[in-house]
């Protein structure tokens, strides 16, 4: 089938833009097509009948419309009862069943392929249609009231096909974040799209037509994952694998240009792309992918043709105000293209007029309740009119942006949250953002909605404007239920932008009550939202704890078989049965309640059956953020360390910052003797504990096992510091003298090569020196370089040592660090203190003690030998004469040993060395 050629499939096509339009709108018509003698008419007046309807707002009507009545031949609930395993059964087997008969046909009737994609597209309607009714009712508003069952007149009062529906959206791991209505229209859909994507699989067609198909599948998971309250990896998986297919498809402007063709200006097909960008990105901004989401914001905003930064002013931030300070500004590059002159059909009916820059669309009683300006008063810069930056730059207020253009500036509020550390400083980076939209003289409402959204959250941390805040939250509620702007005009960019669900926007109005110490108010909330945490944790505060367990336990007279309401019952209880009732009602898929009861096996002791629950409730939902750590933390005690191991690895590979984890990673490593593998995970660990002296102590460990000498003593030094110069490793500071020592006595071998002596010079200036000798060079003089840095820092650590603390072993290796600078004076007088360290009462009584006493005077007379070959004088023979003496006489006890007969031997070195020295005089 040629793609240029058939025009039932550029009839196809166009009725897939059709429905992308409907969150999408474009001023310009799409062509018409007449009616194709290849498919059948009533099919393609059933197909032009719902598409109208969706474009409509009438979404309802299309789940009811004859073409849902020639797809399923179940028009009527009397076949069906009102229990959870009836609902089972209608959408795992029959609705998928229907599904596969209309599309493929009936064995007695042969379809050919391109009715069968064009069956496939009336499903795939129908799916759109169930998505955006659930969007309406749960996301964007107006909130009307919508059949239970979108396919059945079933009775309000099944409320088990909801709790059905409710439980097969749980059934990924992660319970519902509040009480959302019309659950089975998203799993309907769900199981539409997913059913018509298997089947066109097997169609030839499918390359050529009804690629938007993963489009809509991506926006139903993202929906869907809107709905839990943690990220489910089952989604995720999903997620991707559908959002990666539809940008293969339309990631780029040449890709939706080949699909549509002519039929699509460039501007249309630019905001394609760009909106499809945005919905990737907003997915991985969701499960915390902050790179990868960046770059396709910035794609993104590249097809928008929106060139955009932050800049400063000087300007007002509050009424009061006397002096102006530096203000962040949103500025436009001359690249930008952006809309002038009339407002675009997409923004009709949702205008609002600005007076100097600031929005009219806040009520004066919502801007005046805080002193604070909703945006800063920026002065007039009049130096700048006629230089070039000018006429290159303008700030975003003076201009009109497109809508998608919008939808790209705040999405860049979205990185900054997630990239950015949660404090005041981070809102104020995002304000520019928040500001620029504010300025802008018509947005569509989705778009200011979610601008305001960001404002309630930043303005509800300050004090000053946290009356404002509430005011303004209080409105957002409002505007759910209002009529005005109608359906049609809030499904605008509704993916655009990461706008929360309506319980979702309800839960943080009652969080921001609680703040505001309005218990009582917040308490209304939760309780309609069936937010049963919430509500302990307000009775909790009122010191009502016994009415938060008699609600409970009322709530669950009437549900029984809600895991949600058992799981919150043993949390206020600390009952562990509560919470194996919720795991056997949910079929073992309660992930919250295999968490709880690892929890509670880990605080009792238990750890080898923590362990296996924590790795049941992570097979649920392998993204839970401290599920991992806690693994490994229940493995760590019962000594499964591969376990261990495998649980603090998927932690920080599910949150890099995660020190903690990296730390047990890192130690994991060295139980296991692999310190290569602790060296790098200590260095991430550090990045984020710096001021953990044991992890520095133990980072110098395995920097030294590695080599790396100099990170080692870095680490040495942090301990120092940290603990007042009260926590070092003598062992550790030997090795690493040592070290040192090996390389002195390297350099020491090569003197002309190290220093670059005569010889150097006339090996360069010989004609045939080879590239060799001149890289042996530069070696021994790198060598020669970290060997005099490495003995920088170890002679400040123990400098720093000796101030403080000065033990005997401290002053034997500073000697050694003395001897090796070449300082013998020095290095007699720490050799000096290290042997008076060692006396002592039970110096004579001690082996051991002896031992290191008779080696340290050993090494004493060593240097007073080498002082006195040196400096041509007696003294010192006569102090090592006299001390080997002393030491021989007091320590006969020790006759027996080596030592001993070390000192008796280097008396007589001593004496002979006197002896020599006389004659000569």
């Amino acid at each position: 089938m040629e793609e240029n050629s058939d025009a039932p499939l550029h009839m196809l096509r166009s009725l897939e833009l059709r429905l992308l339009r409907c969150t999408l709108p474009s001023d310009n018509p799409l062509p018409t097509f007449p009616p194709s003698d290849e498919v059948p008419p009533n099919l393609q007046t059933l197909i032009s009948d719902v598409v109208q309807l969706i474009e409509s707002g009438n979404y309802v009507e299309a789940l009811s419309s004859a073409a849902v009545k020639s797809i399923f031949s179940f028009n009527s609930a009397t076949a069906f009862s009102s229990s959870a395993d009836s609902a089972e059964l209608f959408y795992s087997e029959l609705v998928p069943q229907s599904v596969v008969v209309f599309v493929n046909g009936n064995s007695d009737s042969e379809i050919d392929e391109l009715e069968k994609c064009f069956r496939a597209f009336l499903v795939m309607a129908i799916a759109v249609a169930a998505l955006l009714a659930f969007t309406q009712s749960n996301v964007t508003g107006p909130v009307e009231k919508m059949p239970a069952m979108p396919l059945l007149p079933i009775n309000d009062n099944w409320i088990e096909w909801e709790l059905w529906a409710q439980k097969d959206i749980m059934s990924v791991g992660s319970d519902v974040r509040g009480k959302f209505s019309n659950l089975q229209y998203i799993v309907l859909s769900k199981i539409l799209l997913m059913k018509t994507k298997d089947l066109l699989l097997d169609s030839s067609i499918t390359t050529a037509a009804l690629r938007s198909i993963c489009w809509w599948l991506a926006r139903v998971l993202l929906i869907h994952q809107k709905l839990l309250d943690e990220c489910s990896s089952t989604v995720f998986d999903l997620l991707q694998v559908y959002s990666h297919e539809s940008l293969r498809h339309f990631g780029s402007l040449g890709k939706v240009t080949n699909y549509w063709g002519q039929r699509l200006s460039e501007e249309d097909a630019l905001t394609i792309v760009s909106m499809l960008h945005l919905e990737v990105g907003m997915m991985e901004v969701t499960y915390a992918r902050v790179d990868s989401s960046r770059l396709h914001f910035e794609t993104a905003q590249k097809q928008s043709k929106l060139d955009f930064s932050v800049s400063g002013a000087l300007g007002f931030r509050t009424m009061h105000q006397v002096e102006p300070k530096a203000q962040l500004l949103l500025v436009t590059g001359k690249s930008s293209d952006s809309t002038t002159g009339s407002v675009s059909h997409e923004m009709q009916g949702d205008i609002t007029t600005t007076i100097d820059g600031t929005s009219l669309q806040h009520p004066p009683e919502t801007q005046e309740a805080s002193d604070v300006l909703m945006a800063p008063r920026i002065l007039e810069d009049k130096t700048s009119d006629s230089g070039d930056q000018a006429v290159q730059i303008s700030s975003i207020s003076a201009t009109q942006l497109k809508a998608i253009q919008q939808a790209v500036i705040l999405a860049q509020c979205l990185s900054i949250e997630k990239s950015a550390r949660n404090d005041e400083l981070q809102h104020y980076k995002m304000a520019p953002y928040m500001e620029a939209i504010d300025s802008q003289q018509s947005s569509p409402f989705t778009i200011k909605y979610f601008c305001n959204m960001l404002r309630v959250r930043w303005e509800s941390t300050r004090s000053r404007t946290k009356q404002r805040a509430l005011l303004m939250m209080e409105k957002l509620v409002e505007s759910i239920s209002e009529p005005s702007p109608g359906v049609v005009q809030r499904m605008f960019y509704s993916f655009a932008v990461n706008i929360p669900g309506i319980p979702a926007l309800r839960k943080e109005f009652g969080d921001l009550l609680v703040s505001c110490r309005l218990i009582g108010e917040a308490i209304k909330v939760y309780e309609d939202l069936e937010l049963w945490d919430n509500l302990i944790y307000c009775y909790r505060i009122l010191e009502k704890k016994a009415a938060a367990v008699e609600l409970i336990k009322k709530q669950l007279l009437e549900r029984p078989n809600d895991s949600r309401l058992w799981c919150s019952l043993g949390d206020v209880t600390i009952d562990d049965s509560c919470y194996e009732k919720a795991l056997d009602i949910s079929g073992n898929k309660s992930a919250r309640a295999l968490r709880s009861l690892a929890r509670s096996a880990y605080n009792r002791g238990d750890y080898e059956k923590s362990k296996v629950l924590w790795e049941s409730a992570m097979k649920l939902n392998s993204l839970y953020p401290d599920g991992w750590f806690a693994l490994g933390a229940a493995a760590l005690k019962a000594r499964d360390v591969e376990k261990a191991l495998d649980g603090f690895t998927r932690a920080v590979q599910l949150d890099p910052e995660n020190g903690e984890a990296w730390n047990n990673v890192a130690c994991l490593h060295m139980i296991r003797k692999k310190s290569k593998e602790a060296f790098v995970a200590f260095k991430e660990a550090l990045k984020f504990k710096r001021n953990n002296w044991q992890m520095w102590e133990n980072f110098s460990q395995v920097a030294a096992d590695v080599g790396n000498y100099s990170q080692a003593m870095d680490a040495i030094q942090k301990v120092l510091d940290m603990t007042s110069n009260k926590r070092f490793d003598v062992d550790l500071l030997e090795r690493l003298i040592v070290e040192i020592e090996k390389q002195g006595s390297i350099i020491n071998s090569h003197p002309s090569e190290a220093t670059g002596g005569n010889d150097t010079q006339h090996m360069h200036a010989t004609s045939d020196v080879n590239y060799a000798d001149k890289s042996t060079i530069s070696e021994d003089l790198a060598r020669k370089h970290e060997f005099e840095h490495l003995m920088q820092m170890l002679g400040k650590i123990l400098q720093q040592i000796v101030k403080s603390s000065g033990g005997a072993d401290i002053w034997g290796l500073y000697a050694r660090w003395h001897k090796l600078k070449g300082d013998l004076t020095m290095c007699s007088e720490a050799l000096l203190k290290q042997v008076r360290a060692y006396q002592g009462s039970d110096l004579w009584k001690d082996r051991e003690r002896f031992v290191k006493f008779a080696h340290a005077s050993l090494e004493l007379c060593k240097v007073y030998q080498e002082l006195s070959y040196q400096t041509g004088g007696r003294r010192e023979l006569f102090a090592a004469e006299m001390h080997v003496k002393n030491i021989i006489k007091q320590g006969a006890n020790f006759s027996d040993t080596q030592e001993y007969q070390d000192l008796l031997a280097s008396l007589n070195q001593v004496q002979k060395a006197l002896q020599e020295d006389s004659g000569a005089a």
